[in-house]
């Protein structure tokens, strides 16, 4: 693993940056580094224990103006990590069409485990959002991803309304690349709210889960989604497909709590992991 001071020197560019780096210490999860500057937040009310818990946050709330968020994840071996946010990133208004952006980077040492698992992202009318996340895994390490968006504000009437939204996932398994998941929504490409494009769901989701010490609850989600009968306009419909050491799972919904309902059920196996289940608690 690089260091962190070094790869903030690297991308030194975004307006919030920060690390968390975590350890197996005296056999407990530990934190052992962490910093972030403003607008970035690190929220960590469970600093050693079977894992750790971490919360991602922001002074304003959200994305504003241009803002962008990078942050890196170290975690060594036999150490287990949970990283969520404090709510849904919200991507707000900006009369100049600055694009917002977040960059996240994770290095999961042998035999280690990452659950990321954020509030999904919320892009207002007329925002601009750039994502890239790179997870970097060693020998037996495990991941959880969940990666998210809504529609935006439907209670103010604004329903896929935002000018730009992208999202690219990159998977290392022991330096060979083994997933890319990226999603790509312009308007200028066709309205959104078209049948063959979001039609009447409001919020998608990919849920990625890989590694040999998550066999049970990969299983688990592929034997789930088979058994499911195909319902003409359902409300929530997903798909899983299997890959190498995992399995990717894809889910769009009407309603955002009918997806986190449906995510919460296929991941109820991290509990025992990380000694607690966290997404009871916020979904």
């Amino acid at each position: 693993m690089s260091g962190s001071p070094r790869f903030l020197e690297q991308h030194g560019t975004c307006v919030g940056s920060g690390w968390l780096r975590v350890e197996r210490v005296a056999g407990l999860s530990t934190v052992v580094s962490t910093q972030a500057s403003a607008p970035l937040k690190v929220l960590i009310p469970r600093a050693r224990g079977l894992s750790v818990w971490a919360y991602l946050s922001s002074f304003g709330g959200g994305l504003v103006a241009g803002d962008c968020i990078q942050f890196r994840v170290e975690i060594g071996a036999e150490a287990r990590c949970f990283v969520s946010s404090q709510a849904s990133t919200k991507v707000f208004k900006n009369p100049n069409l600055l694009p917002c952006g977040h960059q996240f980077e994770a290095w999961a040492g042998i035999g280690s485990l990452l659950v990321l698992a954020p509030d999904p992202v919320q892009a207002f009318t007329g925002s601009i959002y750039s994502q890239r996340q790179t997870f970097h895994l060693d020998k037996g390490a495990s991941l959880v991803l969940v990666d998210w968006l809504t529609s935006g504000r439907v209670a103010c009437g604004e329903r896929w309304a935002f000018s730009h939204f992208e999202s690219r996932n990159e998977i290392f398994v022991e330096g060979q690349r083994l997933v890319i998941d990226s999603v790509r929504l312009d308007p200028r490409d066709g309205p959104l709210r078209l049948s063959h494009r979001m039609s009447r769901y409001n919020c998608f989701a990919s849920v990625v889960i890989i590694g040999e010490a998550l066999k049970e609850g990969i299983d688990q989600v592929l034997i789930a989604v088979a058994k499911c009968a195909v319902v003409q306009r359902a409300s929530i419909i997903f798909t899983a497909s299997p890959i190498r050491g995992g399995v990717l799972l894809r889910l769009a919904g009407e309603t955002v709590e009918e997806v986190s309902r449906e995510i919460r059920a296929h991941l109820n196996f991290i509990s025992a992991l990380l000694g607690d289940d966290p997404l009871i608690r916020k979904w």
